[in-house]
């Protein structure tokens, strides 16, 4: 492969055409004729072309226990710049769109097994028949924000488009509750720790038993997931199950049905309330849920049109998401002062502001710390113990599918177990920095597009749920 200095100003053309800086298409010309690129595509491919893959260095040798025979050997001296590039794992999609994709995978397929079950894992498909909802529980309102009602007209007289930047900033910046906002964010977890404990009260309760009795037949089983509405506000999505007492294996009782399910929730999103004292000046609040609760049956048990599918399809996307429905930043904020270097929306400074402003007055909530997650500090998925599997058994599938793989490359038997101690493997690695050059960005971004354009195109047709809009709380 013939190599050549690449002028900036050579490329300038060529870059402008592709919307490109001139530097980082010279470097990628430059990756590009560099011996081992080849290899180094393979690598980035099997990162799915992440966007900040960790590079290592170090060696790996598999021996037969019994002979000492090596097996396999491996060092990553030959190659490109001796080093191995593996996926970063982030799941944000604004920090590596590649390993969030993966993410939203497992979440997908942990999700989905809860819903129609995955023999592979252990749940029978029997779990359909038990009683599940879509459940999407919201924030109060904290003052009028610009929407796009049914009729058509926003408060402010304007029929706002889709796109319109203005769709869930306040009417009237002085007199929206901004600490009111972020509060509620930052005790959305508490909130909901207490509507688990409210809903097994009342399904108890509808049941016509004692909680201890209730446990002893019946088990509530979710998994949800947390999403920014564009007004700044955190709200849950969660599939809701009633199990028999031992979890997916077990029936529920007769007396368990969509109906009871349904009226419990809305109840003890009604009675649930978490108190916050008052302090510095600040005003004691009493956090609830918004009055918009919305419970639809999934079709897997009742041939509707809300499907198993769509649903699990649904609340992976958001799984990856933060809070970029605001378009607030993705890292933390170390001073209040970086908020003068970034285009941050009005509004959006403002509940970043806000934290910082209750810092001080409720020390242990860390409001500043989160003030760029704009108050909220839970996890954006969560699910019960006996929910259905775990992103750590989900990895772990998509681990042993790849070591098959490798096992038939090297041409070792793929039905090979290290754990009947036939083979020893001896591995040393050094982290050895992360990352990528303008061009090698550039050309892993191209990467993954390619691979994900047509998985992308699959997974959103099939989802048929409303858009998250239209839970957007108007007043």
């Amino acid at each position: 492969m013939t190599l050549f200095p690449v002028a900036p100003q050579a490329v300038a053309g060529p870059a402008a055409c592709l919307g490109i800086e001139p530097l980082t298409l010279a470097d990628a010309l430059r990756v590009a004729n560099t011996p081992g690129f080849d290899r180094w595509q393979e690598q980035v491919q099997r990162t799915g072309g992440c966007s900040d893959p960790i590079h290592l260095i170090g060696q790996t040798v598999t021996r037969d226990r019994a002979s000492g025979q090596v097996l396999y050997s491996y060092s990553t001296e030959h190659e490109p710049g001796g080093r191995l590039r593996v996926a970063c794992g982030n799941r944000r999609a604004s920090r590596c769109p590649s390993c969030a994709w993966t993410y939203a995978g497992d979440v997908y397929h942990l999700i989905r097994a809860g819903i129609t079950g995955d023999e592979r894992m252990g749940i029978t498909g029997e779990i359909r028949q038990h009683p599940g909802v879509f459940a999407t529980l919201t924030a109060p309102s904290f003052g009028p924000v610009h929407n796009r009602p049914a009729s058509g007209a926003c408060r402010c007289g304007s029929s706002h488009a889709d796109d319109d930047p203005a769709l869930g900033t306040a009417l009237d910046p002085a007199r929206y509750d901004y600490a009111g906002a972020v509060l509620w964010n930052n005790h959305a977890g508490d909130l909901w720790r207490r509507f688990t404990i409210y809903l097994r009260r009342e399904i108890a309760a509808r049941a016509g038993l004692t909680q201890t009795a209730a446990r002893q037949v019946c088990r509530v089983s979710f998994g949800k997931v947390a999403e920014f509405q564009k007004r700044g506000a955190v709200h849950f999505h969660a599939v809701i199950r009633l199990d028999g007492p031992d979890g997916p294996d077990s029936p529920p009782p007769a007396w368990a049905t969509l109906e009871l399910l349904d009226a419990a929730i809305v109840a003890a999103t009604a009675r649930v309330s978490v108190p916050v004292p008052a302090a510095d000046g600040f005003p004691a609040r009493v956090l609830r849920w918004g009055n918009q609760v919305d419970v639809q049956p999934i079709g897997s048990l009742k041939g509707i049109e809300l499907t198993d599918t769509a649903v699990a399809s649904y609340v992976a996307k958001y799984a990856t998401k933060a809070a970029e429905a605001t378009e607030t930043v993705d890292r933390r904020i170390g001073e209040l002062r970086e908020l003068d270097k970034l285009p941050l929306p009005a509004h959006t400074r403002r509940l970043i502001e806000a934290c910082w402003d209750l810092d001080a007055a409720y020390p242990e909530r860390k409001l500043a710390h989160w003030s760029h997650m704009l108050g909220f500090r839970g996890h954006f998925m969560t699910k019960s113990q006996a929910y259905s599997t775990t992103l750590t058994e989900r990895r772990q599938v998509r681990a042993d599918y790849r070591a098959r793989q490798e096992r038939h490359e090297r041409g070792l038997p793929e039905d090979l177990d290290d754990a009947e101690g036939s083979t020893l493997v001896l591995a040393h690695w050094t982290y050895a920095g992360h990352g990528h050059t303008p061009g090698e960005s550039w050309l892993a971004a191209t990467i993954r597009r390619d691979l994900e354009a047509n998985r992308e195109a699959a997974r959103e047709a099939l989802t048929d749920l409303p858009a998250p809009d239209d839970w957007e709380v108007s007043t």
